[in-house]
């Protein structure tokens, strides 16, 4: 098929998922679960409308590998720590009971060891990029449940790296022994890779990255990201591994940088395109007539994964000290299969995982996304009313996570470092976002939580985590960009207080109207300060009789 016909197929689902996505969205559903029914019923099992589906695949793993780089670039141990004891812990846990419990249930139901072992890394995954798209949407991400959620999942996503070369040794068969080896070999190589791939981001990187050119062009930053993350992949490729892990392994290693929040902001319009063509390439895989004939089947296996998974995270997260309430919050929310287990049943599919096997776990998977928005929004609904029964006795109400009140101030000239200053000098906690790391180095010495990010991009707020700001002061001077960022923001982190800068007076009510509180209009504020300075001046002639002479300024 010539590359014409592949953009064709490629635009038919494209616009297909933003159809369903858009209606998904319209009934408070997730946009991942409209690109899921665009691809059941565009597929080949349905009405077939495309042809090119490998090249469709090929684009699709180049999705899931962005998400993985994506993921990677927020993945760091001191954030992991942050989270606390009881979050990670309960991820490990919840990761390998999920996986055995599951592994025992499939030989009870008659499936060899290897297939087993199979489902069982299958159904340890939940879907990172659905619930907490839910959770953050809700405003819950920094309730005490939401930070065992986000515990578990990033949890869950670090095992990903585990699981897949688990998968890829049971796929290739042979002896326990051989197996074992097979794995030893691709951990060589995964280590081998990280080792190259930390030479390369620790010496040259930082220096092309602090270099004037790319500071002062945001495409070049963009490209220097783009080729890391899809050069670590396609190495990863060429020396037998998934390409995932490789660009996994990219974004770890950039998540040191201080443009990694900035360079997640910047490719995710690329990632969100690829990512919408693989979750319509999976709902391409199932099979609408297979499902109607196996429906108890399906059914069957779907309950069980919804409860099982729900049952064990919350028995890992009471084992560790979590009240009841928040654990049972927590299970609903994982209680699914997420997207990186697709990854894992195509590596086993054909081997480890026939065909009617494939089919059932694609089948449950899309089941339990479709159902995961439900599970995340009532979530602390059904706990509370679960814990009247004796059996999940216990658990207090669900309190704010962890962190002090934040005060964001984006820009760091001269204005934002007297905003700074003032507001620390009230006890408040400082964090400040600005695009030039010249200025957040400053920032840094002199002691400011500091962030190198474009504050107009969506992903630079969350990262600092919208629900713990109190107050935004935007100090920038371009007019349009301070009404853009106050629109974000507003959006974003409805409670926060907005101080807002309009450098020209006609830029009041623009700025106004995105949302701000208060409007410092500075050719309002410059003009009343000369008056004051002209009113001295005169009153000092009026006083000795001969005006002052001297050059002065506002601080004499």
């Amino acid at each position: 098929m010539s590359i014409w016909g592949a953009l064709a197929d490629i635009l038919i689902l494209l616009s297909a998922g933003f159809l369903f996505g858009a209606i998904c969205q319209r009934l408070r559903q997730s946009a991942v679960v409209g690109y899921l029914l665009a691809g059941l019923l565009l597929g080949p099992n349905s009405l077939n409308l495309v042809s090119s589906q490998e090249e469709v695949q090929q684009l699709a793993e180049l999705g899931v590998s962005l998400l993985l780089f994506a993921i990677g670039l927020e993945f760091s141990w001191a954030r992991l720590r942050s989270l606390g004891f009881i979050s990670t812990m309960g991820g490990v846990l919840q990761v390998l009971v999920t996986g055995l419990v599951a592994m025992i249930f499939g030989q009870l139901c008659g499936l060899a060891l290897d297939s087993a072992i199979g489902v069982g890394a299958i159904v340890a995954i939940s879907s990172t990029a659905c619930v907490l798209q839910q959770l953050t949407a809700k405003g819950d991400i920094g309730k005490v449940y939401g930070g065992y959620v986000l515990g578990i999942l990033l949890i869950q996503d670090l095992a990903v790296v585990a699981l897949v070369l688990l998968m890829t040794a049971l796929a290739n068969g042979g002896t326990g022994m051989e197996i074992l080896t097979d794995v030893g070999v691709a951990l060589g190589y995964g280590v081998l890779l990280f080792g190259a791939l930390f030479a390369l981001f620790h010496f040259a990187m930082p220096r092309l990255l602090h270099t004037r050119a790319v500071q002062g062009s945001r495409d070049l930053l963009v490209l220097l990201a783009v080729v890391s993350g899809l050069g670590s992949a396609l190495a990863a490729h060429h020396m037998g591994m998934s390409p995932a892990l490789g660009a996994f392994a990219a974004g770890v290693l950039l998540a040191g940088s201080p443009f990694a929040v900035q360079i997640r902001a910047d490719v995710s319009s690329l990632r969100t395109l690829l990512i919408t063509l693989f979750f319509v390439s999976v709902g391409m895989l199932a099979d609408p007539l297979w499902m109607a004939q196996n429906w108890a089947l399906v059914t069957g296996t779907f309950l069980a994964v919804v409860v099982g998974k729900l049952v064990i995270t919350w028995g890992a997260l009471r084992l560790l000290g979590a009240t009841s309430t928040g654990a049972l919050s927590a299970g609903f929310c994982v209680a699914q299969i997420g997207e990186f287990s697709f990854v894992l049943a195509e590596i086993g599919r054909g081997t480890i995982l026939s065909e009617h096997l494939f089919l059932l776990i694609i089948s449950t998977t899309i089941l339990t996304l479709l159902i995961t928005p439900y599970l995340v929004v009532f979530a602390p609904t059904w706990s509370a009313r679960l814990t009247k029964f004796p059996v999940f006795k216990g658990g207090p109400e669900l309190g704010a996570h962890g962190s002090d009140a934040l005060c964001v101030v984006i820009g760091f000239g001269p204005a934002g470092r007297q905003v700074a200053d003032q507001l620390r000098e009230h006890g408040r906690t400082i964090m400040i976002l600005d695009m030039n790391p010249h200025s957040i180095k400053e920032a840094k010495d002199l002691g400011f939580l500091s962030l190198v990010g474009d504050a107009r991009y969506a992903d630079v707020l969350e990262h600092v985590g919208t629900e713990r700001i109190e107050l935004i002061a935007i100090t920038i001077p371009d007019p349009k960009d301070v009404a853009q960022i106050t629109s974000l923001a507003r959006s974003l982190a409805p409670n926060a207080d907005i101080v807002a800068r309009a450098r020209y007076h006609n830029a009041h009510p623009l700025i106004a109207a995105a949302g701000a509180h208060i409007v410092v209009d500075e050719e309002q504020s410059v003009g009343h300060q000369i008056a004051i300075s002209a009113r001295f001046l005169l009153a000092a002639e009026e006083l000795t009789g001969d005006p002052a002479k001297s050059p002065r300024s506002d601080s004499d």
